[in-house]
């Protein structure tokens, strides 16, 4: 599935992450403070459209299983879709052309686990998992995140597909190896997850920029950038440019703000304004967006650019719903 279009489909000078088909059958449902009180649980969301991802999350929580379950199991459905080039088995690579993958993972306890610069493997939500749950550690990078999954048992598998190798070539010829932001944009799939214990986790995973230098990492496996979860208020991820969510500590900063009082609708729009009042922010050529939930259940997303849209499946709907956005030109 496809969740942008590089060079157009928005009036943005290119830079709207756009999703083609995926613009059919938006709700229509007001996104603003929708929810008054306390919503249905269980329920998921997750950025971009991923309806088969939130289908495998919400099975595992009608069936019992934790929040922290839920979210694994639902990004390893997009690690595993091939046709998805922004995470797993298929995502595009770096310009020298090797796909590595970022991962992070927190439960409902704050515990937390990471992966950077993956290669070989699939699922870099369950070796973020393990690295969280068997170590003493929060992030494994590299080769010593590749040999960990190996001692795990998982198994090495050519990443790169026909079809993200094809891609690769042919930036290859057009870019000449510049790096050209509005065509390197890349979408992050962020799962937050609330069981019926009324308990939070989530989960963010990715194959990064397109064609970024070797050994970039941005701010997906970032606990705190990427995503950010406290039981007692809520979670948040992102997606978009992480090195913009990196300079401002996105995803925490809009759990904070959800402490303040905030809903996580205004949260995700002050995170948002935050990025864009930076001084010489460069708005304009990138696109970041937050999905968050409270300890209500209540949700909100925003984003920079239009097109951006988030996933929520919750008293037996599954919906996409298109995000407000800031930039009114």
């Amino acid at each position: 599935m496809k969740r942008r279009n590089f060079i157009k489909r928005a009036s943005l000078t290119g830079v709207g992450i756009a999703v083609g088909s995926t613009f059919i059958g938006y709700s229509k449902t007001p996104f603003k403070n929708s929810l008054k009180n306390k919503a249905t649980l269980p329920l998921v969301i997750a950025t971009w459209h991923v309806k088969n991802a939130t289908t495998k999350a919400m099975e595992i929580l009608q069936n019992g299983g934790t929040a922290l379950d839920a979210v694994e199991q639902g990004c390893m459905v997009e690690e595993a879709d091939v046709k998805n080039q922004s995470v797993g088995k298929g995502g595009l690579p770096d310009r020298e052309g090797n796909v590595t993958l970022d991962a992070c993972i927190m439960n409902k306890d704050g515990d937390c686990g990471s992966v950077v610069y993956l290669q070989n493997i699939t699922h870099a939500v369950s070796i973020a998992r393990k690295v969280m749950e068997d170590t003493p550690h929060v992030m494994l990078a590299g080769k010593g995140a590749e040999q960990y999954a190996y001692d795990l048992g998982f198994k090495k598998e050519n990443l790169l597909t026909e079809s993200s190798k094809k891609a690769w070539e042919e930036w290859k010829k057009e870019s000449k190896y510049k790096p050209i932001i509005n065509i390197e944009n890349h979408d992050t799939i962020g799962m937050l997850a609330i069981d019926k214990n009324g308990d939070i986790s989530g989960a963010c995973t990715t194959s990064g920029l397109a064609y970024k230098m070797a050994g970039r990492v941005g701010d997906s496996p970032i606990i705190g950038s990427g995503l950010f979860i406290d039981n007692e208020i809520g979670g948040c991820v992102a997606t978009g440019l992480g090195e913009e969510v990196v300079k401002t500590v996105g995803s925490f900063l809009v759990v904070e703000l959800m402490r303040q009082g905030k809903s996580p609708q205004e949260a995700c729009e002050e995170a948002i304004k935050r990025i864009v009042k930076k001084p010489n922010s460069d708005y304009k050529n990138f696109q970041v967006g937050y999905i968050a939930v409270n300890k209500q259940g209540e949700t909100g997303s925003y984003s920079i650019h239009q097109w951006f849209s988030m996933t929520k499946f919750q008293a037996g709907v599954n919906e996409q719903i298109q995000s407000d956005y800031f930039l009114k030109e």
